[in-house]
């Protein structure tokens, strides 16, 4: 009797379940000690972070760029996610705004993004730019909810947003230093800018509203 050949598009098998686990905290760890020390952080810390050894940590990501590469599509489809729940939530646009901010603070985006992409742009990265694209989309969308709901300033746009975040959600250099609580303080002077952008607008901005494509490198 003929065996019947699998499918060529037989499905890869999936990862037990301590092995997720395994690779999220690796993740996870790897987030955290990249945020504080830098991307050159040593991998043997980032396993005992994790909880796990050195052999799973190689056996999940053989390098560091492989490493770095992950933790960039992970931190931007945690970002995105937090964007889409903000868009789909039924409760004040601006406030869905304002905890679409604070949710992405606590991703680490600050101190991990201009970092990270650095690197992944050396790869000609497609699969982070379509998440970071598709942030973008819906945080756009975030935006122009809240100024119809009229409580957004008009004179804004998301670049306006994506350079505040970018500058306010990093630790401040030398904080070690200060008896304060860094997560504090980011989302303190987060929630500063944030009432900066309700409406009416209290003052007139210098200049125009930052755009999208006004962040984008030209090629």
């Amino acid at each position: 009797m003929l065996e019947v050949p699998a499918p060529a598009c037989a499905a890869a098998p999936r990862l037990r379940a301590d092995a997720v686990r395994n690779r999220e905290r690796i993740l996870a760890a790897a987030r955290e000690l990249f945020a504080d020390e830098g991307a050159d952080v040593p991998l043997d810390e980032i396993a005992r972070r994790a909880g796990v050894g050195n052999a799973t940590l190689y056996r999940n990501f053989p390098d560091r760029p492989a490493l770095i590469h992950q933790v960039a599509l992970s931190v931007m489809e945690r970002v995105l996610d937090r964007a889409r729940t903000a868009l789909t939530s039924e409760g004040d646009p601006f406030q869905a705004l304002c905890e679409f901010v604070h949710g992405s603070a606590d991703e680490h985006i600050g101190a991990l993004c201009t970092m990270l992409t650095e690197r992944v742009e050396q790869q000609d990265e497609d699969e982070y730019f379509a998440l970071k694209a598709a942030t973008e989309r819906v945080v756009d969308q975030l935006m122009v909810r809240a100024r119809e709901a009229g409580s957004l300033r008009a004179d804004v746009a998301p670049g306006d947003l994506f350079v505040a975040l970018g500058r306010l959600s990093r630790p401040m250099p030398g904080g070690d230093c200060l008896k304060l609580d860094q997560s504090m303080l980011i989302h303190r002077h987060l929630q500063l800018f944030l009432d900066g952008l309700r409406a009416p607008a209290p003052s007139v901005l210098p200049g125009r509203a930052i755009t999208l494509d006004d962040l984008r490198r030209p090629n």
